[in-house]
Order: C-alpha cells, then structure tokens, then sequence
C-alpha cells in the first residue's frame, strides 16, 4: 500500500472508565488540546498535513463541523477531512481511510485521530410529525446502543453469549482470560509504566473544561477494577442461563488517541523519532457474520487481511485484538489454531476499556510497540463492531 507510519509518531492519553477524570471533556475538543501538545514535544508543525480524518462515535456539541473545526484548534486552519463513525472498528478504518488516501494521490501527509467520551453521551429526540398525536421518538445514544441492535434485535452480550453457546464456551474458561490479560496489561505497567510511557505522556494532566488549568492528574489508566479468582467466581452471568459476567466484558471509557500516516518510508523516517524503524500498513480485512454473532466476526475479516498480505497466522510476530468480550479471543483462537494466551501482551480492551473511536487506535499503537520490543515482524490487530462486523489491519515493522 506503500503507507508508512514515523516511528513514535502516535500517541494515546491514558484512558478513564466513563463518569471518570475525563468525563467533564468535550471529545473534540479534548483531542485538539492533546494533539497541539504532542505535535509540538514531536517539533512537528500542524502544517505538515494535506489530510485529516477524525473518529467519532457519539456525537459531541458541534461535532458537524468536524475536522475543519478540530484543524483550525490545532493550528491548522487548511485542513479538511471525513468524520468517520464505525462503531468499533472505527480505529482500524481510520487507517484504512488514511493508507487509501495516499494509494489515490489525495494525499502525501495524513492525521488520523479518534476522540470519544462514552460519559454523558446524548439524549435524543426524534421529531415525527405524523406520529400517534406527533410524539417523537427518543434514544440515549450510548446505553441504546449498547442494549438495541435494530437488524439483530438483542443487546451486544446477546451476541457474546451467542457464540459462547455456538463454541461450547464456558464462564470458568472466559475468566481464565480475564486473569492472563489482567497479567498481561501488569506488564505495561512495570518499571513505573514503561511500556506505557512509549507512546503515551505520564504523568497526564487533565484540564478543566475551558482547558485553561490542570484539574487532575493520571498516572495511567483509571477506573479499572483488579481482577481475581475468588472475586470473578462470585460474580453471576448477566443473562438468565448465560455465561458472560460483567468481570467477563470491558467496560465503557472516555480517552484520544492518534496516529500520523506518511506516503513513503523515506518521509516516515525524517518524522521519525527512530529513523531505523520501518512501520508499513500492509493490507486491511473487513468481514460480517451472521446475525447476532459479533464476537466471531474479526475471524473473516482476520483471514482476508492475511490473504491480501500473502501471509499466515503463523507469520504474525504479535497480534492485538479489540476484546469486548473474553468470548472474542478464545473463539478467534480456536478458529485460527492458535493458544489465546500469546494474543495481546502488555494489555487490551478488555481490561483498559473501551472508548469505541479510539480503542483500535491505541490497540493498533501498542501493537507497533510490541514489534518494535521484538526487533520486528508482522503484526495483526483484529476487533469486533456493532452489526456483527469487523475490521482487521496487517502491519509490518521492520
């Protein structure tokens, strides 16, 4: 696809579960102060850029307006874009959009940046005139969403338990993977949050919503509750007869990450922090199943990412996954043959939270850095999205 990212030249706030540290930010506005910061600790001039997009899931007071509003907050009053809005796997098409960009000469240069708070997310109201008596119909962006999918008539866990069903998966064998990837995410963790610290400013100083003061400050990741045995045990399937325990999902969360996509290696390395390092979007993988089977979904999307890279699983050096439910990894392992347990080292999801618009992203980002721990390789990012789809990304570092 001949799309480079420059080494380093991606960032992620720390994340906070909803009605957190972050919950008083306006997402627009909130990934505008982020990305004037980060872009000037990179000596990088807004200007640089020929092409935005921005992801958004729930919408914000003014988010019409989109990336021409978040260019000009960033000191770059030319820039323009889409808004782009696929439900999880937003992150995963933001890339996409950017690396498409280039392949069709519309661009040299893109900003790709994710900014959503799942935090008081609107009430909306739905004027119809030729209603019963002209009453309109309403919706609570968020918790709707969560709780309705319209084609497949059934709350997102629906779709877990589903597919648990399909595989035979149990609950002892869901928490079994709550506890590897609370372990895992330990490891981004140690040595004050090494791991972290690549692509991410600790401590984090959160500002007021006039961004005119500091009003907290994060040493990492909030609101996530530790995970253990004896704890996950007493816990009760959230469906009668299910299997998936809130221990067993992520949980929604406010957070900004972005990711600067060049046209060619030699760019990438002038942006770079580590000249040596090589990042290529490689290939892209999108995929639907059956109705009412989200978790199973990045499995097709996975193999048409690989088909298209000429690679195999077997090939990939690291994989993250997008992990709404333990359910997802163990039915993508099965499929692929691999063990779970090897996916998502250093954290996913499933543990640090779900803010929909950036959580490929940051996924994606902590994939790089996995590679880039490893001296380099192949990696896949896979997620799910509502409407049973997914969205895959085949990189490579080098």
């Amino acid at each position: 696809m001949k799309a480079f990212i420059p080494y380093g030249g991606y960032w992620s706030t720390p994340f906070a579960r909803w009605s957190g540290e972050l919950a008083h930010l306006h997402a627009i506005e909130f990934a505008a102060h982020v990305t004037k910061a980060e872009l000037a600790r990179r000596e990088l001039d807004p200007t640089v850029f020929d092409f935005a997009a921005y992801g958004l899931t729930v919408p914000q007071k003014s988010s019409f307006y989109g990336v021409p509003w978040f260019g000009g907050m960033i000191g770059a009053d030319t820039l323009t874009g889409p808004t782009i809005n696929q439900a999880c796997a937003t992150g995963a098409r933001l890339f996409s959009t950017a690396a498409g960009e280039i392949a069709t000469g519309g661009a040299s240069t893109c900003l790709i940046v994710s900014g959503d708070r799942c935090s008081n997310g609107p009430h909306l109201y739905y004027p119809a005139p030729h209603g019963p008596g002209g009453t309109g119909a309403s919706e609570d962006w968020v918790l709707d969403s969560f709780s309705n999918d319209p084609w497949a008539r059934c709350a997102m866990v629906q779709t877990a338990e589903n597919v648990a069903a399909r595989e035979g998966i149990t609950t002892e064998e869901q928490h079994e993977v709550v506890l590897h990837r609370s372990e895992q995410y330990a490891q981004a963790l140690a040595d004050e949050a090494a791991f972290l610290k690549r692509f991410m400013t600790l401590p984090f100083d959160v500002p007021d919503a006039r961004f005119r003061k500091t009003q907290a400050v994060m040493e990492a990741d909030t609101g996530i509750h530790p995970s253990t045995a004896e704890g996950l045990a007493k816990l009760k399937p959230v469906m009668p007869d299910g299997t998936v325990t809130f221990g067993g999902q992520t949980h929604p969360a406010d957070g900004s990450a972005a990711a600067i996509v060049v046209e060619s290696a030699e760019r990438a390395a002038e942006l770079a922090s580590n000249p040596d390092i090589t990042i290529e979007l490689v290939s892209f993988g999108l995929a639907r199943v059956e109705k009412a089977h989200m978790p199973a979904a990045p499995i097709p999307a996975s193999l048409q990412a690989l088909e298209r890279a000429g690679k195999t699983i077997a090939d990939m050096a690291a994989i993250k996954s997008h992990n709404p439910f333990a359910v997802n990894d163990i039915a993508f392992a099965r499929a692929m043959g691999i063990d779970w347990r090897s996916m998502n080292n250093f954290g996913s999801s499933l543990i640090w939270g779900h803010p929909q618009g950036p959580t490929g992203v940051r996924a994606i980002i902590e994939l790089i850095e996995e590679l880039a721990l490893k001296g380099g390789g192949y990696g896949l990012f896979q997620g799910c999205a509502a409407g049973d789809s997914s969205m895959a990304v085949v990189l490579k570092v080098g």
